[in-house]
């Protein structure tokens, strides 16, 4: 039988329910399809710095390294906001994106025609969207340095730097036109190259990227046009590549044409690939909601349709990436639902629905 390692890594606030419900799907799908998947349970976030004052423990990125795939949960809370704190939750996601090399942060979006009453969008607006943003996830502002604060002559003030360098902006963009070829042949660029030298040479290598990639059309946009526009002309994308700051915004923004954040998938992958695919990390969007963590009412739609991603992406499992993506649109379609789709139902009543389905198109046979 195949075997699979994942670092599991469920985290703070409603990470640990919602996590829990993925890998007893994925684990369901492993025995429908013949693989097992090794389960490496390590702290980070909250708490990891409850038991060992560290976001990042030294255990748990080992245990990463070692991994076929990174299942992750959310980070973060109240009791941990203290902007002055020597170590944060957040801490952890920066230090594995550069740590891992973890460059393309993947958010698919799709208008699920059952979900029209949940989106804020007009149903004739969001019909039909299907988006891939593609955020660039290692450098830019989040990651450039300097930066801090400084006073001078009683003058207080702050920096931030953006920085990139060709490599890092030419290894998001191939991918992007990779992920376009096998999609419906489209790229958009954004950018903000009428202000940002970083923009200009982002804009100048996705056109030498283009010459590689004849039969992807691509586009560039500014991206304050962009965020008013996904959300009126949705249906006009099909991959957005984009720098880290934007993509981050972007893509959270693209939540409304799903309904939900409780539904939104993502995929970090990072450089290193093996025979089975590519080293990734896989993560809901909605972060830990510490509101309703433990209450059983967390919707685990989001972390199961990432644990899809990473059987696809990272483990090769391509079969059983599609059932759990068909019992995602199945419980999407007609099944319980949490409060953030307009139900009362819990996450056992989701978990109970995506495990009896999870198999259940497979042929028997003597």
């Amino acid at each position: 039988m195949r075997t699979h390692s994942v670092a599991y890594l469920p985290g703070d606030g409603i990470g640990p329910e919602v996590c829990d419900v993925a890998r007893r799907c994925v684990n369901a799908a492993g025995a429908a399809f013949g693989f097992n998947v090794r389960w490496d349970e390590q702290s980070v976030g909250g708490r990891a710095i409850d038991e060992s004052g560290r976001a990042l423990p030294p255990a748990t990125l080992e245990a990463c390294r070692s991994a076929d795939a990174i299942l992750l949960g959310a980070v973060g809370g109240p009791r941990w906001d203290d902007p002055t704190a020597a170590a944060r939750p957040e801490d952890a996601l920066l230090a594995l994106r550069s740590e891992l090399e973890l460059f393309a942060n993947l958010r698919p979006v799709t208008a699920h025609p059952a979900l029209a009453a949940a989106s804020p969008l007009r149903p004739e607006v969001r019909d039909g969207a299907d988006i891939l943003i593609l955020r660039e996830l290692t450098g830019g502002l989040y990651f450039g340095r300097p930066q801090g604060r400084e006073e001078h002559d009683g003058v207080e003030s702050v920096v931030d730097t953006l920085r990139y360098t060709r490599a890092e902006i030419e290894r998001i963009v191939e991918l992007a036109f990779e992920l376009a070829e096998g999609r419906r042949g489209h790229l958009t660029s954004v950018d903000k190259a009428n202000v940002l030298a970083s923009s200009r040479l982002w804009r100048e290598v996705v056109n030498e990227v283009a010459a590689r990639h004849a039969s992807v059309t691509v586009e560039h946009a500014l991206v304050d046009s962009t965020a008013y526009l996904i959300l009126t002309q949705p249906t006009h994308y099909d991959v957005i590549v984009t720098e880290n700051l934007f993509g981050d915004i972007l893509s959270d923004e693209a939540a409304a044409i799903a309904g939900s954040l409780g539904l939104m998938a993502s995929a970090s992958l990072g450089t290193r690939t093996t025979a089975k695919g590519r080293l990734g990390m896989y993560e809901p969007v909605h972060g830990s909601a510490p509101g309703i963590a433990g209450k059983g009412v967390a919707n685990p739609l989001a972390t199961v349709a990432s644990a899809a991603m990473m059987l696809r992406l990272s483990l090769g499992e391509a079969d059983a990436a599609d059932d759990l993506e068909s019992a995602v649109t199945a419980a999407i379609e007609d099944g319980p639902r949490t409060a953030d789709l307009g139900g009362s139902d819990g996450t056992e009543a989701v978990a109970g629905f995506l495990l009896a389905r999870i198999g259940a198109g497979l042929e028997v046979t003597a």
